[in-house]
């Protein structure tokens, strides 16, 4: 599943050559219902918050896209080829192609609908307005891992598995503490991990974590480095321990047992506050 940083980059790339054309559509796959409320609108805006993707059509029309585990965009400028059977969206204007097929969401809301489905989403590292008082109070709930609760799209949005290994990784935090153990200012180190590592990612289309190690094959110079992420048995670039793969809730964790303080982990509770932002 395409993490936020990826979607980011499709919006900002719809931002600059999509908004302000007229389009029409269609659902080569039979699903008319979107394609009807789309066809002959001037798209006004589009945004992004964690994996959901937002697009505002003349008349207020709303489209969301979550593209999920199988969700593509492909976008074509001139002649587009014909689309598949499994295209659920075709929007063409002049000189402009976008087929969209396997999302997990393709729906129109209205402003109320799209307002709730946003409240329900937690703080986007990649959006100007986060709050990080809100994203504190969010994750910290409960006791279940820390990593664990960063995959919650309801935690913090946009959060993927390569993201949450990396950040933890760059941040020395263990994986698996309560989260309710997360003191603020760890918290914060781990924050502006995220943070940056997605604003990489939109950047250039890729992520490439601070110390990973080079890639076998040098003549590769557009390809994603990581420290942990899908390395278990290799050595940690830090303090060359092997890096370890288990599994958490369906998911692959990677993370290095010495930087990270896994071994450390369950030392004494300490308490602290919880202030939630008016």
């Amino acid at each position: 599943m395409p993490e936020g940083h990826s979607i980011h980059r499709v919006a900002r790339v719809h931002r600059r050559w999509l908004v302000g054309r007229h389009f029409t559509a269609d659902s080569p796959q039979g699903r008319p219902e979107v394609a009807r409320g789309l066809s002959g609108r001037v798209l006004l805006g589009v945004d992004a918050h964690g994996k959901h993707l937002f697009h505002t059509f003349e008349g207020d029309v709303r489209l969301h896209i979550h593209l999920g585990l199988f969700g593509r965009i492909r976008h074509f400028r001139g002649d587009a080829p014909v689309p598949s059977t499994a295209c659920r969206l075709r929007l063409v204007s002049d000189g402009a192609t976008l087929q969209l097929s396997g999302p997990s969401a393709c729906e129109l809301l209205s402003l109320e609908e799209e307002a709730a489905l946003r409240a329900r989403l937690g703080e986007d590292p990649l959006r100007a307005e986060a709050s990080l008082d809100r994203a504190y109070a969010r994750l910290t709930r409960g006791r279940v891992p820390l990593a664990q609760a960063l995959l919650d799209q309801g935690r913090i949005a946009g959060v993927g598995n390569i993201v949450r290994a990396e950040a933890l990784f760059v941040a020395g935090l263990p994986p698996l503490m309560p989260v309710c153990e997360l003191e603020r200012e760890a918290f914060d180190r781990l924050w502006g991990a995220m943070r940056a590592l997605l604003q990489d990612g939109v950047r250039d289309g890729l992520i490439v974590t601070p110390g990973a190690p080079p890639r076998p094959s040098p003549g590769r110079k557009r390809a994603e480095r990581f420290c942990v992420y899908s390395r278990a048995g290799l050595p940690c670039p830090r303090c060359g321990g092997k890096v370890t793969g288990q599994s958490l809730a369906a998911r692959t964790l990677y993370f290095c047992a010495t930087c990270q303080g896994v071994d450390r982990m369950h030392g004494p509770r300490r308490k602290r506050a919880v202030t939630l932002a008016p």
